[in-house]
């Protein structure tokens, strides 16, 4: 009995570290990638995020060649529900274009915002949470830590946002197609698998700026592993298409846990198409300030599921009661 009771803890962890979806004891980042995770930062964690990316960009129709300096930041608090979450995502790049084709070189820098997105994501469907609240199969240690089939069915979450983008009549931003709104709407449906062995992998369906001439249509895969407790490695293929700008990316890097709300992370960027090619490094940071107090998503679901077993079986027995009458030699 001591033994069932101490792989049920065992186990329960495990499971709580990798299914269960909202608050989680360590800092759970978007990093070091660029999709969106299923799963919010918890009820009352305000999160920053931040990354510098130092690349070059070589357009062989142009014939330009590009320095450039991008800064990516993020601002995520959870509030009210613990799936719910309210973001602020931005980049800004700086470009020093050198244009080739010319005798002698003539040479160009530009610097604008790509994007200022606030937005709200929700979790609409979490698979996991029925696991947790079953808990293990006692009987079945290879049940609890092998692959199935109903591990495919992923975490579902739905972001919604604006995009506030900078325009000037003086001033041209390249980063950013040309309108005369400023403000666009932007969707994402995100999906997350967490598989045993510390796998996670993540999903994007993006749809941005449709209320515009150049709406644009994308993908992000992100497969990540965690090896260990505090270092994790990651593969992610990015691709959007519009008529103001298409690409494929592949990225690559790995992160690393500093402590349980601070971790670092480093990247590499790389363009399939040669229109512009491009090829990035980045490194970056993700603080949390926890001020989390109680894990209502998993505590109060099982308050409920347990009242809800004990209320059943006092009906039972009230109606046992109800329902029994001596015979007539009583």
């Amino acid at each position: 009995m001591q033994i069932k009771l101490l792989f049920t803890l065992f186990i329960t962890t495990i499971i709580s570290q990798y299914s269960f979806g909202q608050y989680t004891e360590m800092i759970n980042t978007n990093r070091p990638g660029v999709s969106q995770g299923a799963f919010s930062v918890g009820k009352n964690v305000l999160q920053f995020e931040a990354g510098m990316s130092l690349g070059k960009e070589k357009h062989s129709l142009l014939n330009t060649e590009t320095n450039g300096l991008n800064i990516d930041y993020s601002i995520r608090y959870g509030f009210w529900k613990e799936r719910l979450e309210v973001s602020f995502i931005g980049d800004f790049q700086s470009n020093n274009i050198t244009y080739t084709n010319f005798t002698p070189e003539e040479k160009r820098s530009v610097a604008n915002f790509k994007s200022n997105t606030l937005g709200l994501k929700y979790l609409i469907y979490d698979p996991y949470r029925k696991k947790v609240l079953e808990g293990p199969n006692l009987y079945s240690w290879k049940k609890n830590n092998r692959f199935q089939v109903e591990d495919l069915i992923p975490a579902v979450a739905l972001y919604v946002g604006a995009n506030f983008d900078y325009i000037d009549e003086d001033v041209v931003n390249p980063f950013v197609p040309p309108r005369d709104n400023t403000i666009s709407p932007k969707f994402v449906l995100s999906t997350q698998n967490n598989w045993i062995g510390g796998w996670v992998f993540v999903t994007n369906l993006i749809v941005d700026r449709v209320t515009t001439d150049y709406p644009t249509y994308g993908y992000i895969v992100t497969l990540t592993h965690a090896t260990n407790r505090y270092f994790s490695i990651f593969l992610e293929n990015q691709g959007f298409k519009s008529d103001f700008y298409s690409d494929q990316l592949i990225r690559g890097g790995a992160a690393v846990l500093v402590n349980k709300d601070f971790h670092v992370d480093l990247s590499l960027t790389y363009s399939l198409k040669d229109t512009p090619s491009m090829f990035y490094g980045r490194v970056g940071a993700a603080y949390r300030f926890d001020m989390h107090k109680q894990d209502e998503y998993l505590e109060d679901e099982a308050k409920d599921k347990l009242k809800s077993k004990k209320d059943k079986k006092k009906e039972k027995k009230e109606k046992r009661l109800d329902d029994f009458t001596p015979d007539n030699n009583g």
